[in-house]
């Protein structure tokens, strides 16, 4: 495992867009914009949680501080190839993302069986207290396709554009495949702009112009509300209130 590690500290806003409005901003952004090196990518998820979903209940309660924790890969991955762990934390509107690249072999091996990697680093070592805390485990997996923007003048600024969100309860493996079934309709995309301080006036502009506001969707909040609840209600789960 490399002791490579990322921190990103930035503000995240959230739209759902048609099939028209995505095109039509889409083209806008052209001339300003750059698709990364990546194109059109897929993105694999496992979700952790308690048994109780205790992380995802308190998340839409929409508390001034929350935090989750997640496995991710870019497509499907084998053993040997590297993930993310990530660890994200939301303090009054500010997101906090930690991760550290890992392969899906140790991963596995540290968060579902609790062996350390060989190597360390400090955002290990804060995952390792958050799994101590809540002890949690996989509960979902969510996948989606994704095409990913930078700003040409500022690279800080990204704009990503997910379609075909999809989750499933079962195999809860990244290396089991992207299949899944889908949380949103197929032709909504779900647009994140991501900025490390105010948004330009250009693009608040043309987000006016195009009749594009702010949402409030969690892809993983959505997954429980529309389905692990309902999973875990008729088989007599721990739902707690």
């Amino acid at each position: 495992m490399s002791s490579y590690q990322d921190v990103f500290k930035r503000y995240e806003k959230k739209y759902l867009l048609s099939e028209q409005q995505y095109a039509t901003l889409h083209k806008e952004l052209e001339s300003r914009m750059t698709v990364d090196q990546y194109g059109r990518h897929t993105i694999c998820n496992l979700y952790f949680d308690t048994d109780s979903f205790e992380l995802i209940r308190a998340s839409l309660d929409k508390p001034v501080y929350k935090e989750k924790l997640r496995l991710r890969s870019y497509g499907v991955p084998s053993q040997d190839d590297t993930v993310f762990i990530e660890l994200k934390k939301k303090y009054k509107g500010v997101v906090y993302k930690r991760r550290v690249p890992i392969t899906l072999r140790e991963a596995s091996d540290y968060l579902l069986r609790g062996t350390e990697p060989e190597k360390t680093c400090q955002i290990l070592h804060e995952i390792g207290w958050f799994m101590k805390l809540y002890r949690p485990s996989p509960k979902a997996f969510i996948a989606y396709d994704r095409v990913a923007l930078s700003g040409n003048e500022n690279s800080s600024l990204r704009v990503t554009f997910d379609r075909n969100i999809r989750f499933r309860e079962s195999l809860l493996d990244l290396s089991r495949g992207d299949w899944g079934n889908l949380i949103l309709d197929s032709k909504t995309v779900l647009m994140e702009i991501k900025i490390p301080g105010a948004m330009p006036v250009w693009m608040s502009d043309l987000l006016t112009e195009l009749a594009i506001f702010p949402t409030s969707f969690s892809k993983y909040g959505t997954c429980y509300k529309d389905h692990l609840i309902q999973h875990l209600v008729t088989n007599g789960g721990p739902i707690c209130a």
